[in-house]
């Protein structure tokens, strides 16, 4: 198991599973942000009826088991053997859904099927360099196809690569990965450079309460 691999099972074991219903009562639904029940949902995706959608960093499966239980073709992946494990078990009643235990630049350069739309939440697109990921999403999107990833906004004056600190226990080190930050401006600008187009890039604001980081969320079309 590669080192990431083992940052990313320490992650999974910190975090809470996904909420048995969401605040209108849905047993599936798509969340872009931190929050609950806050924001846009798969309609930014604009897949065709059945269409065929790729989540880069799946995690527990909850985004990609609403697009298969919406009739979507839906494919999930992840370097985390507990996140994949904990996405089977929750979701392995859809039969729409596909999960594998890979890193996103080998997926997409190792499969020859076409997408509708790839997308990340909190997952590959923070944690790949761009230089990498997005000249490999895009020659695996169909003319028109859609690119769209959320994450945090980066810290004034951090920006490209990263660290990220995932802690273990009281006398351990903790984990390191490593992530990509940039302002919209200069995610836009990125895009375009790998042949994208229609990219717009935008800070969601936080929903009102205490916590005021909003959603960074990126659209573009191959």
């Amino acid at each position: 198991m590669t080192d990431t691999a083992i940052a990313w099972d320490t992650y999974s074991r910190q975090r809470p599973e996904r909420r048995p219903v969401n605040a209108a009562g849905e047993t599936t639904w798509f969340n872009w942000t931190q929050y609950p029940d806050h924001g846009p949902g798969s309609e930014l995706l604009r897949l065709p009826p059945g269409g065929r959608a790729l989540d880069l960093g799946c995690g527990k499966g909850g985004n990609a088991a609403h697009l298969a239980a919406i009739g979507m073709r839906s494919v999930g992946i992840d370097v985390s053997t507990a996140q994949l494990h904990s996405a089977e078990e929750r979701w392995e009643c859809f039969t729409g859904l596909e999960l594998h235990q890979v890193d996103a630049v080998s997926f997409l350069r190792e499969t020859a099927e076409p997408f509708d739309a790839v997308y990340s939440v909190y997952g590959a697109l923070w944690f790949t360099d761009p230089a990498r990921l997005l000249p490999a999403v895009h020659k695996r999107l169909r003319p028109g196809g859609r690119l769209v990833f959320s994450q945090r906004p980066p810290v004034e004056g951090c920006y490209g690569c990263q660290a990220s600190y995932i802690p273990r226990g009281p006398d351990e080190d903790p984990l390191v990965v490593k992530r990509w930050d940039y302002e919209p401006d200069a995610w836009e600008q990125l895009l375009a450079g790998h042949g994208y187009m229609d990219v717009r890039a935008m800070v969601l604001p936080a929903p009102p309460g205490p916590r005021t980081v909003g959603t960074l969320i990126v659209q573009a079309r191959a």
